[in-house]
């Protein structure tokens, strides 16, 4: 039997309210996929890639490869059973509700305001007329085990189970669909630092 461990999703920057999740998480239950786009020309030559000779050519066989940014599928459960169990007042009265709308506010537009702090563009909060107002998507860390990654959330889907006598659902079932923000940041290169490390690991144990 698999132990859970935690997550953490949560917004990078100065979000009104904060957006943070922490949430348990079975590693086997994560998917992880990049696709690799190979465009190669019409000569009889190269329709599935370049003419090489040696390992010193591989750069020109790769010229028509195309790679696209990593994805991230997990599935979580939350559930406020054992919050509930020890008369937490949220959790009791709400349920898992709060979670599922930081979820649903983390894949919201986010509007700037003064001072750097982003509200939800829906709130009007800055003032400015819909059509003036600049809106981004949220700048998310996943986080688990020894990995820290910069993502955008791309899907939340829910279920709801189990529900409190006022309809607030107390168990969902969420899957969460994410891209990893492949650039020149901090998160990501720490990545491929222990990527890297990994790797080294590997061939040193032989397997």
């Amino acid at each position: 039997m698999a132990v859970a461990t935690k997550g953490v999703l949560f917004e990078y920057g100065l979000t009104v309210p904060p957006l943070a999740l922490v949430f348990d998480f079975n590693p086997q239950s994560i998917s992880r996929s990049r696709t690799v786009t190979i465009k190669t020309g019409d000569a009889p030559g190269n329709r599935t890639g370049y003419d090489f000779l040696s390992p010193l050519e591989t750069s020109r066989v790769a010229q028509g490869v195309e790679m696209a940014a990593e994805g991230f599928s997990i599935d979580i459960l939350l559930d406020a059973t054992d919050k509930m169990e020890k008369g937490d007042p949220i959790a009791s009265q709400f349920g898992v509700q709060p979670q599922i709308d930081t979820l649903r506010s983390m894949v919201e537009p986010k509007a700037q305001g003064p001072f750097g702090v982003k509200t939800l563009s829906s709130l009007g909060i800055t003032g400015a007329r819909a059509f003036e107002r600049q809106e981004t998507a949220s700048v998310l860390i996943f986080a688990w085990g020894l990995q820290l990654l910069p993502v955008f959330l791309t899907g939340v889907s829910q279920r709801e189970v189990l529900h409190l006598p006022n309809l607030m659902p107390y168990r969902a079932e969420i899957n969460l669909t994410m891209q990893v923000i492949e650039s020149n940041n901090p998160f990501t290169m720490a990545d491929k630092v222990r990527q890297t490390a990994m790797t080294a690991l590997n061939a040193v144990s032989g397997f």
